[in-house]
């Protein structure tokens, strides 16, 4: 009885473990059978091509060339030497290169390249000549090779490439839009099978589609050629001139976030990437959205935002400029660039004429305590981007460096520092993004370099109002008179136009000494362009990083192409476009606020 149920048991599960191999097991079981048989492979698919925003200047596309494929396994030497003339022909071989064929051949190994990068109407002449002559066994594998074919604004370089990335040897995007749209353009490739021969190599001829792939969707951005072109040589020579460590610049629509144009210098050419990956790969890193610096006074526009959305300020009011503003019961101080005090002036020329200590009282005043003035004046920042990516479409976008009071209390100084752009680490594309909102009537928009894929126009939404609308004709009317100054003016002018714009100058931390590098600055200008008073139509925001500048008997600090000169002339290039400035809208057009009225 005992033997019966043991025997009931195995039965019991020799009948379950079959079951298991038989049903749950079966596609297992068929596709390593297959396997066994078959060999199935991924064949990427066209690639979407990259124009420019007119969808007629190609900027990136893919070319496909051919390998040519043979297996000497079971060759004779008369097939051999009939393959070797018939590529002599066909390829225009001479004798070394006929020779090297026949030595491949000779190996008799079941897969040899006999020849690379055939264009596909070549690869086309030699299958039908060698179907008409009864030449068997040979076969074509395509390569698809992306290229950027327009020349960039400096040597080595092709247009855009920082923006744009490259396409590795895997067909993977690396950096900015290729990157940022794999999935888009890539498409989902073909999947293909071949029979497999004794020694498990696949046999040419027997290829079956096994899963139609999806070709990529092409992708036109909003970049105009012409304009990248222009600011790429902008950039180029302002480097050198200025022999800088780089230079950058972004033109934006203020109410679309569409990107005109965004170049740095020095850039590569992504065409020859491999080149740039062993010389200096940090060139593939765009400056425009991935390195942070300290941006100096352009913050004080925040500051004068914050007290007018507060209301403990007006441009009229009258601060006194000391040159010198002790802190913290006189345990830290802060300084004007040229450490003289101006007096008594306006809120509007104090800003004018950049004067720190001025910010400083202006952003002590935002509250009553040193904490609420933080608070205060850190939630424009963040309300404006600043700590946060502007969720631009380019791969490779980082947040910059905010501290914040809630986490670390400010003292007087950390304060008064951030009220003249100290003690931040900002991105070119987040300065543009804020003097958009603070022109176009408080709304924080989307940079974004794409205006359509696959033909379906796409566009960003706004990210909403992030202060009142009011406010708005009151901040263009002051960056207007901060470039009327003498020395900003003579560099600024463009006949016809409505121009506005404030600067920043920044000394750069060593981080390894813990001290300031001696002469080494940031200079930085942002703001905007517009046909008419009181609408901006454009925003233009420029870096020189690391210049070695001239300092004056007066303390100010000169370059040979300072960072107004560059602003004007990138404007200057912007809206000598055709068809680049937006269409004028009355909407878009409030009654512009003169500062000091």
């Amino acid at each position: 009885m005992t033997l019966l149920v043991v025997f009931g048991l195995l039965g019991s599960a020799l009948v379950v473990r079959l079951g298991y191999w038989q049903i749950s097991q079966h596609d297992r079981l068929v596709d390593s059978a297959h396997r066994q048989l078959f060999i199935r492979t991924e064949v990427p698919s066209r690639r979407g091509a990259i124009y420019d925003r007119s969808g007629t200047v190609v900027l990136a596309t893919s070319v496909s060339r051919d390998r040519l494929v043979v297996s000497a396994q079971r060759m004779t030497e008369a097939g051999k030497q009939r393959m070797v003339d018939f590529l002599t022909q066909m390829l225009g071989l001479d004798e070394a290169g006929a020779a090297a064929v026949r030595a491949k051949l000779d190996t008799g190994k079941p897969y040899l390249i006999l020849a690379r990068d055939l264009a596909p109407g070549q690869s086309e002449a030699i299958r039908s000549a060698a179907t008409s002559q009864g030449i068997a066994g040979i076969a074509f594998e395509s390569d698809s090779f992306r290229q950027y074919p327009q020349a960039g604004g400096g040597a080595g370089m092709s247009l855009g490439a920082q923006l744009l990335g490259f396409v590795n040897q895997a067909g993977a995007g690396q950096y900015g839009v290729e990157q940022y749209y794999q999935a888009q353009l890539a498409g989902t490739p073909q999947v293909v099978e071949f029979d497999k021969d004794a020694n498990g190599s696949p046999i040419a001829d027997t290829q079956r589609v096994v899963q139609a792939g999806v070709p990529g969707d092409d992708l036109r951005l909003t970049i105009d050629s012409g304009l990248q072109l222009a600011m790429e040589q902008e950039v180029m020579a302002v480097k050198i001139a200025d022999g800088a460590v780089s230079a950058s610049a972004v033109v934006l629509n203020p109410y679309t976030g569409e990107v005109y144009g965004e170049a740095s210098y020095p850039g590569y050419d992504a065409n020859d990437y491999a080149a740039t990956a062993t010389a200096d790969p940090r060139r593939f890193m765009d400056p425009v959205i991935s390195e942070v610096y300290e941006p100096g006074s352009v913050f004080k526009m925040l500051t004068v935002l914050a007290a007018l959305e507060a209301g403990t300020t007006t441009l009229v009011t009258k601060y006194r400029d000391t040159g010198v503003l002790k802190l913290d019961g006189g345990r830290t101080k802060i300084e004007d660039a040229d450490r003289r005090a101006m007096g008594v002036m306006k809120l509007a020329d104090a800003i004018a004429y950049s004067r720190n200590v001025v910010a400083a009282r202006v952003a002590l005043g935002l509250a009553p305590t040193v904490a609420a003035a933080s608070a205060a004046l850190h939630d424009v920042w963040t309300q404006l981007g600043f700590g946060s990516p502007t969720g631009i479409d380019l791969s490779g976008e980082v947040a910059g460096l905010v501290n914040d009071p809630a986490i670390s209390a400010w003292r007087q100084i950390d304060l008064a520092n951030g009220a003249f752009g100290q003690g931040v680490a900002v991105t070119p594309i987040q300065l543009a993004t804020a003097y958009a909102a603070m022109v176009n009537g408080g709304n924080l928009i989307q940079p974004h370099v794409v205006a359509a894929i696959g033909g379906h126009d796409v566009s960003a939404p706004s990210r909403g109002a992030v202060f009142p609308a009011s406010l708005s004709p009151t901040l263009a009317g002051l960056m207007h008179h901060v470039i009327q100054i003498p020395w900003y003016k003579s560099f600024t002018t463009v006949p016809g136009y409505w121009l506005g714009a404030k600067t920043g100058t920044a000394q750069i931390w060593d981080a390894v000494h813990r001290r300031w590098f001696a002469n080494l600055y940031n200079f930085s200008a942002v703001g905007f362009i517009g046909r008419r008073v009181g609408h901006p139509d454009l925003i233009v925001a420029v870096q020189i990083h690391g210049a070695h500048p001239n300092r004056n008997a007066a303390g100010q600090l000169s370059l040979p192409i300072a960072s107004t000169e560059l602003f004007r002339r990138v404007a200057t290039d912007a809206i000598t476009i055709p068809g680049l400035l937006p269409a004028p809208s009355v909407e878009e057009a409030p009654p512009v606020t003169r500062a000091g009225e």
